[in-house]
């Protein structure tokens, strides 16, 4: 069921008979900036989702995560 050699050339092939040889790089950056986008967004994503989570802890709240995260960095780099 899995692609071998053959259909992975003649995948090849047949796009670079569509788009040309001068237009895969073109294709290819597009493609990389857009992957690079959306990990952006998702890591924005989740930056906003713990702000949020933060801020609506109380303050003593916050210090016991943050000395439970403090502890199991400095377990983990150990």
């Amino acid at each position: 069921m899995g692609l071998g050699a053959p259909e992975i050339v003649g995948i090849v092939i047949v796009v670079l008979v569509l788009f040309g040889g001068k237009k895969i790089p073109e294709l290819a950056k597009g493609l990389g900036s857009g992957i690079k986008n959306f990990k952006k967004a998702l890591k924005d994503d989740k930056d906003d989702k713990e702000d949020e989570i933060v801020s609506t802890m109380s303050s003593n709240e916050v210090e016991q995560t943050t000395k439970v995260n403090l502890e199991q960095n400095e377990t983990k780099t150990v």
